[in-house]
C-alpha cells in the first residue's frame, strides 16, 4: 500500500491518508478482507505521529471503510459496497459537474459532450 503525502496540499495529513486509502478501496486495490498495516507500522512508514494514523483510521472506521477486531487487527469492510457505490456516484456527479461548467464556457454543444462521453465509455469496455 502506497500513500504519498504532501506539505504543500491544502489538507491535513490525517485527510490525505483517509482520502489515498478510501480510492485503493473503491478502485478494487484493496479488497474486503484485506488486512490494514497497523497504526503504529504505518506511522512509521510514512515519518508521521500515531495520532494522525489514528485519526485517519477512526475517520475510515466512522465511514464503514474498515473494521478493527480487537487482537486480531484492522481490515478492509466487507460490509461497504453499497457506499462505495454511493461514493462514487457523488464523485461522478462532481466530475460532470465540472465538464458541463467548462463545456458551457467554451461554448461546446451538449451533443458534443455526450459524444464524447459515449466515446470514451466505449474505449472502456
Amino acid at each position: 500500500m502506497e500513500i504519498i503525502l504532501s506539505n504543500v496540499n491544502a489538507k491535513p495529513i490525517y485527510e490525505q491518508i483517509t482520502s489515498q486509502i478510501k480510492g485503493m478501496i473503491m478502485s478494487g486495490e484493496l479488497k474486503p478482507g484485506d488486512s490494514m498495516p497497523s497504526m503504529r507500522k504505518l506511522a512509521k512508514e510514512l515519518h508521521v505521529s500515531v495520532i494522525t494514523t489514528q485519526r485517519a483510521y477512526d475517520d475510515l472506521v466512522k465511514d464503514g471503510f474498515i473494521v478493527t477486531v480487537p487482537a486480531k487487527g484492522t481490515f478492509v469492510s466487507a460490509q461497504n459496497q453499497d457506499f462505495i457505490r454511493e461514493e462514487n456516484l457523488r464523485k461522478i456527479d462532481e466530475l460532470l459537474s465540472e465538464v458541463s461548467e467548462i463545456a458551457k464556457q467554451n461554448g461546446v454543444p451538449l451533443m458534443m459532450l455526450k459524444k464524447t462521453l459515449e466515446l470514451l465509455f466505449d474505449e472502456q469496455e
